[in-house]
Protein backbone atom coordinates (compact mmCIF):
# COMPACT_ATOMS: atom_id res chain seq x y z
CA UNK A 1 0.00 0.00 0.00
CA UNK A 2 2.37 2.64 -1.33
CA UNK A 3 -0.19 5.33 -2.24
CA UNK A 4 -0.64 7.81 0.66
CA UNK A 5 -4.31 8.27 -0.23
CA UNK A 6 -4.91 4.52 0.01
CA UNK A 7 -3.29 4.59 3.44
CA UNK A 8 -5.71 7.34 4.43
CA UNK A 9 -8.65 5.29 3.12
CA UNK A 10 -7.42 2.30 5.11
CA UNK A 11 -7.21 4.38 8.29
CA UNK A 12 -10.72 5.76 7.73
CA UNK A 13 -12.08 2.25 7.21
CA UNK A 14 -10.47 0.93 10.40
CA UNK A 15 -11.88 3.87 12.36
CA UNK A 16 -15.34 3.22 10.89
CA UNK A 17 -15.19 -0.41 12.04
CA UNK A 18 -14.48 0.82 15.56
CA UNK A 19 -17.33 3.33 15.42
CA UNK A 20 -19.87 0.65 14.42
CA UNK A 21 -18.96 -1.53 17.38
CA UNK A 22 -16.22 -3.82 16.10
CA UNK A 23 -12.79 -4.14 17.70
CA UNK A 24 -10.33 -4.12 14.78
CA UNK A 25 -6.70 -5.09 15.32
CA UNK A 26 -4.16 -4.15 12.65
CA UNK A 27 -1.17 -6.42 12.04
CA UNK A 28 1.27 -5.13 9.45
CA UNK A 29 4.47 -5.87 7.65
CA UNK A 30 6.34 -3.49 5.39
CA UNK A 31 8.15 -5.57 2.82
CA UNK A 32 8.80 -2.86 0.20
CA UNK A 33 10.14 -0.47 2.84
CA UNK A 34 12.40 -3.16 4.32
CA UNK A 35 13.72 -4.04 0.86
CA UNK A 36 14.35 -0.38 0.06
CA UNK A 37 16.39 0.17 3.22
CA UNK A 38 18.31 -3.08 2.76
CA UNK A 39 19.27 -2.06 -0.77
CA UNK A 40 20.43 1.34 0.47
CA UNK A 41 22.63 -0.43 3.02
CA UNK A 42 23.98 -2.88 0.45
CA UNK A 43 22.41 -5.92 2.13
CA UNK A 44 21.31 -8.93 0.03
CA UNK A 45 17.56 -9.38 -0.49
CA UNK A 46 16.36 -12.95 -0.91
CA UNK A 47 13.00 -14.72 -0.59
CA UNK A 48 12.26 -18.43 -0.35
CA UNK A 49 8.65 -19.64 -0.47
CA UNK A 50 7.38 -16.11 0.10
CA UNK A 51 9.54 -15.67 3.24
CA UNK A 52 12.39 -13.17 3.53
CA UNK A 53 15.74 -14.81 4.28
CA UNK A 54 16.75 -13.05 7.50
CA UNK A 55 20.22 -12.93 9.02
CA UNK A 56 20.74 -10.78 12.16
CA UNK A 57 21.41 -7.65 10.06
CA UNK A 58 18.16 -8.16 8.14
CA UNK A 59 16.20 -8.58 11.37
CA UNK A 60 17.73 -5.37 12.71
CA UNK A 61 16.67 -3.46 9.60
CA UNK A 62 13.19 -5.03 9.71
CA UNK A 63 12.68 -3.95 13.31
CA UNK A 64 13.93 -0.43 12.58
CA UNK A 65 11.61 -0.03 9.58
CA UNK A 66 8.51 -1.81 10.91
CA UNK A 67 8.53 -0.50 14.48
CA UNK A 68 10.06 2.93 13.93
CA UNK A 69 8.58 3.93 10.57
CA UNK A 70 5.65 1.90 9.25
CA UNK A 71 3.95 1.34 12.61
CA UNK A 72 4.04 5.00 13.57
CA UNK A 73 2.70 6.05 10.18
CA UNK A 74 -0.35 3.78 10.57
CA UNK A 75 -0.92 4.84 14.18
CA UNK A 76 -0.75 8.52 13.24
CA UNK A 77 -3.24 8.16 10.41
CA UNK A 78 -5.78 6.29 12.57
CA UNK A 79 -5.40 8.86 15.34
CA UNK A 80 -6.03 11.71 12.92
CA UNK A 81 -9.33 10.15 11.85
CA UNK A 82 -10.84 10.14 15.30
CA UNK A 83 -9.90 6.94 17.13
CA UNK A 84 -6.96 6.32 19.44
CA UNK A 85 -4.50 3.75 18.14
CA UNK A 86 -1.60 2.23 20.07
CA UNK A 87 1.51 0.98 18.30
CA UNK A 88 2.96 -2.34 19.41
CA UNK A 89 5.44 -4.91 18.22
CA UNK A 90 5.68 -8.58 19.06
CA UNK A 91 8.39 -7.68 21.58
CA UNK A 92 6.09 -5.50 23.69
CA UNK A 93 4.66 -7.31 26.69
CA UNK A 94 5.93 -10.56 25.14
CA UNK A 95 3.05 -10.21 22.71
CA UNK A 96 4.58 -12.78 20.32
CA UNK A 97 6.70 -15.66 21.59
CA UNK A 98 8.42 -17.07 18.51
CA UNK A 99 10.11 -20.26 17.44
CA UNK A 100 12.49 -20.51 14.51
CA UNK A 101 10.86 -21.82 11.35
CA UNK A 102 11.89 -22.81 7.83
CA UNK A 103 10.55 -22.25 4.32
CA UNK A 104 7.73 -24.51 3.03
CA UNK A 105 10.31 -26.73 1.33
CA UNK A 106 12.38 -27.05 4.49
CA UNK A 107 15.04 -24.52 3.44
CA UNK A 108 16.80 -22.52 6.14
CA UNK A 109 15.66 -18.89 6.02
CA UNK A 110 17.56 -17.68 9.08
CA UNK A 111 15.89 -15.75 11.87
CA UNK A 112 12.32 -16.08 10.62
CA UNK A 113 9.91 -16.88 13.40
CA UNK A 114 6.72 -18.86 13.74
CA UNK A 115 4.49 -17.53 16.50
CA UNK A 116 4.13 -20.13 19.24
CA UNK A 117 2.14 -17.96 21.65
CA UNK A 118 0.16 -14.71 21.54
CA UNK A 119 -0.39 -12.68 24.70
CA UNK A 120 -4.17 -12.46 24.32
CA UNK A 121 -4.67 -10.91 27.75
CA UNK A 122 -2.64 -7.88 26.69
CA UNK A 123 -4.50 -7.51 23.40
CA UNK A 124 -7.93 -7.87 24.95
CA UNK A 125 -7.05 -5.27 27.56
CA UNK A 126 -6.02 -2.77 24.88
CA UNK A 127 -8.55 -3.54 22.14
CA UNK A 128 -11.60 -2.64 24.21
CA UNK A 129 -10.72 1.06 24.20
CA UNK A 130 -8.00 1.44 21.57
CA UNK A 131 -7.03 0.12 18.15
CA UNK A 132 -3.86 -1.99 18.48
CA UNK A 133 -1.44 -1.67 15.54
CA UNK A 134 1.12 -4.49 15.67
CA UNK A 135 4.44 -4.68 13.81
CA UNK A 136 5.28 -8.25 12.80
CA UNK A 137 8.50 -8.88 14.70
CA UNK A 138 9.01 -10.93 17.84
CA UNK A 139 11.43 -12.84 20.03
CA UNK A 140 11.90 -16.33 21.39
CA UNK A 141 12.04 -17.28 25.07
CA UNK A 142 15.77 -16.55 25.14
CA UNK A 143 15.28 -13.05 23.75
CA UNK A 144 16.56 -13.69 20.21
CA UNK A 145 14.83 -11.41 17.69
CA UNK A 146 12.93 -12.77 14.70
CA UNK A 147 11.40 -11.40 11.55
CA UNK A 148 7.82 -12.69 11.35
CA UNK A 149 5.84 -12.87 8.14
CA UNK A 150 2.93 -10.44 8.57
CA UNK A 151 0.40 -12.94 7.21
CA UNK A 152 1.55 -15.54 9.73
CA UNK A 153 1.32 -12.92 12.49
CA UNK A 154 -2.20 -11.80 11.51
CA UNK A 155 -3.40 -15.39 11.34
CA UNK A 156 -1.86 -16.20 14.72
CA UNK A 157 -3.56 -13.20 16.35
CA UNK A 158 -6.91 -14.14 14.80
CA UNK A 159 -6.60 -17.75 15.99
CA UNK A 160 -5.55 -16.80 19.49
CA UNK A 161 -8.42 -14.33 19.92
CA UNK A 162 -10.97 -16.56 18.14
CA UNK A 163 -11.72 -13.57 15.92
CA UNK A 164 -14.86 -13.63 13.81
CA UNK A 165 -12.99 -12.60 10.66
CA UNK A 166 -9.46 -11.95 9.46
CA UNK A 167 -8.60 -9.92 6.35
CA UNK A 168 -5.33 -10.02 4.43
CA UNK A 169 -4.59 -7.05 2.18
CA UNK A 170 -2.46 -7.71 -0.88
CA UNK A 171 -1.60 -6.28 -4.31
CA UNK A 172 -3.77 -8.61 -6.42
CA UNK A 173 -7.54 -9.01 -6.62
CA UNK A 174 -7.55 -12.14 -4.45
CA UNK A 175 -6.57 -15.78 -4.90
CA UNK A 176 -6.21 -16.24 -8.65
CA UNK A 177 -6.75 -19.60 -10.35
CA UNK A 178 -4.20 -18.39 -12.91
CA UNK A 179 -1.70 -15.94 -11.37
CA UNK A 180 -1.11 -14.39 -14.80
CA UNK A 181 -4.83 -13.67 -15.32
CA UNK A 182 -6.31 -11.00 -13.01
CA UNK A 183 -9.83 -12.01 -14.10
CA UNK A 184 -9.42 -15.53 -12.66
CA UNK A 185 -10.18 -14.50 -9.07
CA UNK A 186 -11.72 -17.23 -6.95
CA UNK A 187 -14.45 -15.46 -4.99
CA UNK A 188 -15.12 -18.22 -2.43
CA UNK A 189 -13.48 -21.46 -1.37
CA UNK A 190 -13.44 -23.78 1.61
CA UNK A 191 -10.33 -24.49 3.66
CA UNK A 192 -10.01 -28.08 2.41
CA UNK A 193 -9.92 -26.90 -1.22
CA UNK A 194 -7.24 -24.35 -0.39
CA UNK A 195 -5.19 -26.93 1.50
CA UNK A 196 -5.28 -29.32 -1.44
CA UNK A 197 -4.05 -26.57 -3.79
CA UNK A 198 -1.35 -25.22 -1.49
CA UNK A 199 1.46 -27.37 -2.89
CA UNK A 200 1.02 -25.79 -6.32
CA UNK A 201 1.15 -22.19 -5.10
CA UNK A 202 4.35 -20.15 -4.95
CA UNK A 203 5.40 -16.65 -3.93
CA UNK A 204 3.68 -14.32 -1.51
CA UNK A 205 0.23 -15.85 -1.98
CA UNK A 206 1.33 -19.09 -0.33
CA UNK A 207 1.85 -17.69 3.21
CA UNK A 208 -1.44 -15.78 2.89
CA UNK A 209 -3.38 -18.91 2.01
CA UNK A 210 -1.58 -20.90 4.71
CA UNK A 211 -2.51 -18.22 7.24
CA UNK A 212 -6.13 -18.41 6.05
CA UNK A 213 -6.20 -22.19 6.52
CA UNK A 214 -4.60 -21.97 9.96
CA UNK A 215 -7.08 -19.27 11.01
CA UNK A 216 -10.09 -21.32 9.89
CA UNK A 217 -8.79 -24.45 11.62
CA UNK A 218 -8.23 -22.30 14.72
CA UNK A 219 -11.89 -21.31 14.92
CA UNK A 220 -12.06 -18.11 12.85
CA UNK A 221 -15.33 -18.02 10.91
CA UNK A 222 -13.99 -16.55 7.66
CA UNK A 223 -10.71 -15.38 6.16
CA UNK A 224 -10.58 -12.87 3.31
CA UNK A 225 -7.85 -11.96 0.83
CA UNK A 226 -8.52 -8.45 -0.46
CA UNK A 227 -6.92 -6.10 -3.00
CA UNK A 228 -5.45 -3.29 -0.92
CA UNK A 229 -4.91 -1.19 -4.05
CA UNK A 230 -8.64 -0.44 -4.24
CA UNK A 231 -10.02 2.49 -2.23
CA UNK A 232 -12.02 1.38 0.83
CA UNK A 233 -11.37 -2.28 0.02
CA UNK A 234 -12.08 -3.38 3.61
CA UNK A 235 -15.56 -1.85 3.58
CA UNK A 236 -16.33 -3.19 0.11
CA UNK A 237 -15.37 -6.71 1.19
CA UNK A 238 -17.19 -6.71 4.51
CA UNK A 239 -20.35 -4.76 3.71
CA UNK A 240 -21.33 -5.80 0.19
CA UNK A 241 -23.08 -9.03 -0.77
CA UNK A 242 -20.50 -10.24 -3.28
CA UNK A 243 -17.34 -8.73 -1.82
CA UNK A 244 -14.32 -7.90 -3.95
CA UNK A 245 -11.75 -10.51 -2.92
CA UNK A 246 -11.54 -14.17 -1.94
CA UNK A 247 -13.50 -15.47 1.04
CA UNK A 248 -12.40 -18.73 2.67
CA UNK A 249 -14.58 -20.63 5.13
CA UNK A 250 -14.52 -23.98 6.86
CA UNK A 251 -15.54 -26.97 4.76
CA UNK A 252 -19.22 -27.83 5.22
Amino acid sequence: MEDPELREDFARDVVLLKYVGMNPIVVHGGGPDITSYMERLGLPVEFVGGLRVSDPATVEVAKMVLVGKVNKDIVGRINRHGQAAIGLSGDDGRLFVCERTSAPGGQDVGFVGRIAKVNTELLQHIAGDYIPVIASVGADREGNSYNVNADEAAGAVARALKAYKVLFLTDVSGWLADPSDPSSRISQADADTVEEALGTIAGGMRPKLQACIDAIHGGVTAAHIVDGRLPHSIILELFTNEGIGTKIRAAS
